[in-house]
């Protein structure tokens, strides 16, 4: 535990797990308050988390979504939450943890008493999306779809440890790329389409790679579908509108595929932003048809990075706090680490 002259208590419950061990690591080190810890021992035991959630000023849940439930009820009614698990993000109670959405998130997220972190899906889905339905270029009502592939970080506890056992026992070509979801009902659905204010929820169709990190996220466009008919450079002047004053979304100038920063021999790497909190967002495509797509770290803007960005908003601190250059940790699987 750390101590010193501050007052503002953190606990963070889930601390053993893939996002809450980055997020620690994040925080550590940092003197304006203080991280009240757990013993790996009594992890289990309730009383003390409920001594401990009663005594923090701030508690970050990483958690399942029953869990976090569970332990939401067992907070003090002073203690504010900031919960990364699924459970809470569409529940109207809550305010969204995504400070770029738009004009008004920000002062909700420092004044919330209760902030639920985005999904990595949806934070690259809702960059890419959001702009263009405020701008009333993208109807509400048109059909979109969501694919990309992502590292196997994001799928969970199970699929960690599925896939670090394939890699172990050998490379097999059927783990390259893995289709999931396959129902169309995937939990991030939901979240994508109250958060881009759309009527219909996405198709979404997520694959993982056998990697551990980082993402792709991609929204295709028919432009005869839009309310105007535009091209690449016309939506990338509408990101670059809304993000200009963004420390952590990047809009990658357009051009034509062998100038566009960013790619490798004409391909675009999933892992690029490994170990940060930012997103790049491109505009590929033509005067016809359109491939929106966000590039990020699942683990960073997509889950420890952007509890830390919320919680540095929350403590009325600089928002880029730890997440810095220089202050980014590059996560990798760690031996008995739980999702």
């Amino acid at each position: 535990m750390h101590t010193g002259p501050v007052t503002t208590h953190i606990f963070i419950d889930g601390q053993e797990g893939t996002t809450g061990l980055q997020i620690h690591e994040r925080l550590r080190e940092r003197s304006d308050f203080t991280l009240l810890e757990i013993p790996a021992e009594r992890r289990k035991d309730p009383e003390l988390k409920r001594e401990l959630l009663r005594e923090a000023d701030i508690a970050v849940l990483c958690l399942p979504d029953a869990a976090a439930i569970e332990t939401v009820r067992l907070a003090g009614p002073t203690t504010r939450l900031l919960d990364a698990s699924t459970a809470h993000r569409v529940n109207p109670e809550w305010s969204y943890g995504l400070p770029e959405l738009d004009g008004k998130a920000r002062d909700s997220i420092r004044h919330a008493s209760k902030v639920a972190n985005p999904g990595c899906w949806p934070t690259g889905f809702l960059l890419l999306v959001r702009p263009l339905i405020d701008a009333g270029l993208l109807p509400r009502d048109y059909p979109l779809s969501v694919h990309g592939q992502s590292g196997y970080s994001g799928g969970g506890k199970a699929m960690i440890a599925a896939f670090q056992q394939h890699l172990r026992e050998g490379s097999s070509p059927a783990w390259t790329v893995r289709p999931y979801g396959l129902q169309l009902q995937h939990k991030h659905a939901p979240e994508m389409q109250r958060y881009a204010l759309l009527q219909h929820a996405p198709l979404f169709s997520p694959s993982v790679g056998d990697y551990y990190q980082g993402m792709l996220v991609q929204v295709p466009l028919h432009t005869r579908a839009l309310s105007r008919r535009v091209r690449p450079e016309d939506v990338q002047a509408i990101y670059d509108e809304r993000y200009a004053d963004e420390r952590f979304v990047c809009v990658v100038p357009t051009g034509s595929t062998g100038t566009i920063a960013g790619l490798e021999q004409g391909c675009l790497s999933a892992t690029t932003l490994n170990g940060t909190n930012r997103v790049e967002l491109f505009v590929f495509g033509h005067a016809d048809q359109l491939l929106l797509t966000a590039r990020l770290d699942n683990l960073g803007k997509g889950a420890s990075g952007a509890a830390v960005q919320n919680l540095n908003l929350m403590l009325g601190r600089e928002e880029s706090t730890s997440l810095e250059h220089g202050q980014e940790t590059a996560a990798a699987p760690r031996e008995g680490a739980r999702a």
